[in-house]
């Protein structure tokens, strides 16, 4: 290394001066010509910020047709629901605002992972293929189970009663895929398969049962009860619950400040009681969950 510190009385020899000079002025008229810059925000925490479609805005995708988690009210043409309120004060926590966007179920989580919107809560149940493209943060917990005609006249208590019944269920769901096994299963028991009318509206499905055209709906537990509740003397339960499972918000694969981001803001909400408030808000007791410490990616 060479020393550029000077003894007393050394002089300077004009050429390295000059050449010193040059390399002043390279320097400065690269710094001035310079356009380009690279920064990372953080929050004031210092994790990184969520990168967001809109700033300042948490926009969320989600099939508003599935009471009592997220549905339109006609009255407001709002989104409502307990998933809605729940994001909305995810969003709230994180400070920002929430956006619902209405989509299409079956296309939902390719709809995120090409970034039509930042997140998706709808009632969207943890399973191994899904975990392969997304990652998720459990909220809630649910089974599925069977919406019948009142008096349940065809004495329907759990999928192996449905071989060659017609039934209503809502497409890319899980419990299409758990219809079409037990279809599967009926064949091989040498009975006539289950025949699905596979729907994209969870409202319309629940039509066909109204107007007959189905014995039965297969859904989430949650929804099976809210419309046996909002619908007295017109339907009843088939059974019992079956196969409950997680339910979370979706999160693009990888995407971890805004995976820790929404997870910090559900722990706070699960803390001060607001989760709490809202399961009640709906009639979910029985869908809670206590606590959720990991993430799910079991892929």
């Amino acid at each position: 290394m060479i020393s550029t510190t000077k003894k007393p009385g050394q002089r300077t020899p004009i050429g390295l001066l000059l050449v010193g000079t040059l390399l002043v002025l390279t320097l400065l008229l690269a710094a001035c010509g310079s356009t380009t810059t690279t920064t990372t925000t953080t929050t004031p925490g210092g994790a990184p910020t969520p990168d967001l479609k809109v700033p300042g805005v948490l926009t969320v995708g989600s099939d508003t047709t599935y009471p009592p988690q997220e549905s339109i009210d006609t009255a407001t043409n709002k989104a409502v629901g307990f998933d809605v309120d729940l994001i909305t004060a995810i969003a709230k926590n994180m400070g920002l605002q929430a956006n619902v966007v209405t989509t299409k179920f079956d296309t939902i989580i390719d709809d995120l992972n090409n970034k039509r919107f930042d997140v998706v809560i709808s009632a969207v149940s943890v399973t191994p293929d899904r975990q392969k493209k997304v990652d998720f943060v459990p909220y809630f917990n649910a089974g599925e189970s069977l919406l019948v005609q009142v008096g349940n006249p065809k004495n329907i208590k759990g999928l192996s009663d449905l071989c060659g019944q017609s039934v209503g269920v809502q497409t890319g769901t899980i419990e299409q895929a758990d219809l079409q096994t037990a279809s599967n299963a009926c064949k091989t028991a040498g009975k006539p398969e289950i025949k699905m009318v596979v729907l994209q509206d969870q409202t319309a499905v629940i039509q066909l049962l109204a107007n007959q055209r189905v014995v039965a709906t297969y859904q989430d537990s949650p929804v099976t009860d809210y419309y046996n509740k909002q619908h007295p003397g017109q339907f009843a339960v088939g059974g019992s619950v079956i196969n409950a499972g997680l339910e979370g918000i979706v999160i693009r694969k990888n995407d971890a400040p805004m995976f820790n981001a929404v997870k910090a803001a559900f722990d706070k909400l699960k803390a001060d009681g607001t989760y709490k408030q809202l399961i009640d808000k709906w009639g979910l007791t029985n869908e809670a969950i206590a606590m959720v410490d990991r993430r799910t990616n079991f892929a």
